[in-house]
């Protein structure tokens, strides 16, 4: 299962080096004649695959710092996730929202170059054509679904353009963004496997793009706040539900009765995972950050893991703390509550764990052997209870029953007619440091009254802004918008 992704980084790696361009929109070309065989077009999917390595820190940091689990404030206050977590109006410098856009789109880029030049004489085995475009449309949706979520209107990008044919571009609305994503993600739920060998785990399946295609349907569903954002007002809850359904009753997947050997390193691709990407650790540039990135410097010194973060800390909002019930198996495993350094001295700050395991470190920081949950099988559960409540065809017992079965797993009591703030509570806890929770407030039209009454009552060093509509996207990086007057527009509420 390991040995699939090493293969994947390392070539891409190799490859990445030499030819690579400054990966942004304006700035991409393409790799003309490059791919001559089947094997040249399986390094260059894997190189879109590679383009994920980051995914989970881009997640962190502008969903989950963005919502009210983390109180990430630092000393200082000059660490580019404090003015995220702040609310701050003058992002459009910030190096992570312009990271996360250059890498959405590099990936867009790779996909593109596939999709360009493969063709049925390069790639006789009619199977291997269909699934190699099945996964370059999936991905080039995927990274298009996170850039419409993030940044709303964005340029369209459906093949791979010249330097100079980028220029004239412009952000296309979100509609014809969702345009697109919607083709490739029924085209890749055709073409693309149910499932692989053992020695391609990993790789995306026909189920992970229905997954993928159901939250689409979700998100589109959400209210628009008077904003051009992913929300559209679509009322396609019957169209996710049957994605939904379709994966519990006919797919692969399981609730694991276990909470913490979900995120095992010794379980993993387990019954649960529907999406992720794949790490190894052992010093060969494959590894993962994420599992340490909410940890503060102090516990990783003492505990010996190499190349510190250099970070104080980013906190776990006392709210969230506050939120999880005496008996809740999952509080131990998501969350701990300070530590000693060095020196001997008890830190009495709160942070998330989930991830971690000591005893399975790397060389350093960056080298965790974790794979990264993007979707398991609790998602789609939970998705198909909000579907319901939203509007869609299904019964109060269906959501119920989803709801108990999480706190059942949990430790919990069983609790009856849960409405919308009882599915987001219950989400809340299930999902704490996994990036659903930013998404979840904006989807149901309840982040801005979520947000501001929990920066009322949480900000105690009065370091945020209270946010409005416009604060639910980021701004176009300014990288971008200087590149040709005029021809991308700022998004609203930002310098």
């Amino acid at each position: 299962m390991k040995k699939y992704i090493t293969l994947i980084l390392l070539a891409v790696l190799v490859v990445s080096c030499s030819d690579e361009l400054d990966q942004t929109p304006i700035s991409e070309q393409g790799s003309n004649n490059f791919y001559r065989n089947t094997a040249d077009f399986e390094a260059a999917v894997n190189g879109i695959y590679s383009t994920l390595q980051s995914y989970p820190i881009y997640q962190f940091y502008l969903s989950e710092t963005r919502s009210d689990n983390l109180y990430a404030v630092s000393p200082t206050g000059v660490r580019a996730y404090d003015p995220i977590n702040a609310f701050d109006r003058s992002l459009a410098t910030n190096a992570i929202v312009a990271d996360n856009w250059n890498t959405d789109f590099t990936g867009i880029f790779r996909a593109n170059t596939v999709l360009d030049q493969i063709n049925e004489e390069l790639v006789p085995d009619g199977a291997v054509l269909n699934r190699i475009i099945g996964e370059a449309r999936f991905w080039r949706a995927f990274f298009y679904f996170d850039l419409v979520r993030t940044y709303g209107k964005v340029p369209v990008f459906d093949r791979v353009y010249t330097p100079t044919e980028t220029l004239e571009i412009p952000r296309a609305p979100v509609a014809e963004v969702y345009n697109l994503i919607l083709e490739d993600l029924n085209t890749a739920i055709d073409l693309l496997p149910d499932s692989y060998g053992s020695d391609a785990q990993g790789k995306v399946t026909s189920w992970a793009a229905k997954a993928t295609l159901g939250l689409v349907y979700l998100t589109r569903s959400g209210p628009t706040y008077g904003i051009e954002g992913a929300g559209l007002d679509a009322d396609e809850y019957d169209l996710a539900l049957t994605q939904f359904n379709d994966i519990i009753n006919n797919g692969p997947f399981a609730f694991v009765s276990d909470y913490p050997a979900i995120f095992d390193y010794n379980n993993e691709n387990n019954a649960e995972i529907v999406l992720n990407i794949e790490y190894l650790s052992g010093g060969l540039g494959v590894g993962a950050e994420y599992p340490s990135l909410p940890v503060p410097d102090g516990y990783l010194r003492v505990n010996g893991v190499g190349f510190s973060n250099g970070e104080t800390a980013k906190q776990v909002a006392t709210d969230l703390i506050n939120a999880y019930e005496a008996d809740d198996l999952r509080d131990d495993l998501d969350i701990q509550n300070g530590y000693t350094d060095q020196n001997g001295n008890f830190n009495p700050v709160p942070f998330y764990t989930k991830y971690l395991n000591l005893e399975r470190a790397g060389q350093d920081r960056f080298d965790w052997g974790l794979n990264y949950p993007i979707l398991r099988y609790t998602d789609i559960l939970t998705m198909k209870a909000e579907a319901i409540l939203m509007g869609a065809n299904g019964t109060q017992a269906e959501v119920d029953g989803i709801v108990n079965q999480i706190r059942d797993r949990a430790g919990l009591d069983p609790v009856a007619n849960v409405d919308l703030a009882t599915l987001l509570a219950a989400k809340r806890l299930e999902f704490a440091g996994e990036s659903r929770r930013w998404y979840d407030l904006v989807r149901t039209g309840t982040v801005v009254s979520t947000i501001n009454a929990w920066i009322a009552t949480e900000d105690v060093q009065n370091r945020m802004q209270t946010m409005d509509e416009n604060q639910i996207l980021f701004p176009v990086p300014s990288s971008q918008i200087t590149v040709k007057e005029n021809l991308y527009d700022q998004n609203p509420g930002y310098d």
